[in-house]
């Protein structure tokens, strides 16, 4: 997540997709920008009649609970890591009535779903991850951290570390032909599409532009 802005409204409701989501101190706010990610991934599940999402780093809840909406018979396991992040989750989550349908897990990005049997099933993997370089965040956005959390931003030394992780680990939950789709930053869809390519476990790779022309979300299908 990069919008380097800080939002007016901090804790509170916000607005996404049609949904109002509530944030807290140490919850990242969703940004509009992030509708693309969510627009993107409501797509690659119309006229499906069921389907297995992951929300990944799912911070409020935002994309998940946007998609449960969107998407009437969807089943969304959303993970985050923080404690902070994951209370805030389920609170969205019961407020908003899709606790029969959305289902959320703390973790280390994928092993929050150890023991869970879902290994090659899920049609939807998507994720806002951190992808801003510590050193950047550090020297240039030290604001987005006074109410947001770090772990929210930082992507490690280059701003692609979770980015690595999400791409290698994805397709071994994903079903063959399952979507991947996630947010990166700006510049970034180089890097995002050589570690697609080097995986070798993704074809149809492809990159969604915002209003600016900027490549900002990738798609990729699992090949096996």
């Amino acid at each position: 997540m990069e919008n380097t802005s800080t939002p007016t409204v901090r804790a509170g409701r916000h607005r996404f997709l049609g949904i109002e989501i509530e944030v807290a101190n140490g919850v990242l706010v969703p940004r509009e920008e992030t509708e693309l990610l969510g627009t993107t991934a409501i797509d690659t599940l119309i006229g499906k009649d069921s389907a297995l999402v992951i929300d990944m780093c799912c911070g409020s809840g935002n994309l998940g609970l946007a998609i449960a909406n969107a998407i009437p018979l969807v089943k969304i396991m959303s993970a985050d890591l923080t404690d902070e992040t994951i209370s805030v989750a389920r609170h969205n989550t019961q407020r908003l009535g899709f606790s029969d349908r959305v289902e959320i897990f703390q973790g280390d990005l994928f092993s929050a779903f150890d023991g869970k049997d879902i290994g090659r099933k899920a049609d939807l993997v998507v994720c806002n991850p951190p992808y801003i370089s510590a050193k950047r965040l550090e020297e240039t956005l030290g604001h987005l951290l006074k109410d947001e959390p770090r772990e929210a931003f930082d992507g490690g030394p280059f701003g692609i570390s979770i980015l690595q992780r999400l791409v290698r680990d994805s397709v071994k939950f994903l079903k063959a032909g399952g979507i991947l789709a996630f947010e990166f930053g700006e510049g970034q869809h180089q890097q995002v599409a050589q570690l697609l390519i080097r995986s070798g476990g993704y074809g149809d790779i492809s990159f969604v532009k915002n209003e600016l022309g900027i490549p900002r979300v990738a798609v990729a299908r699992a090949k096996y």
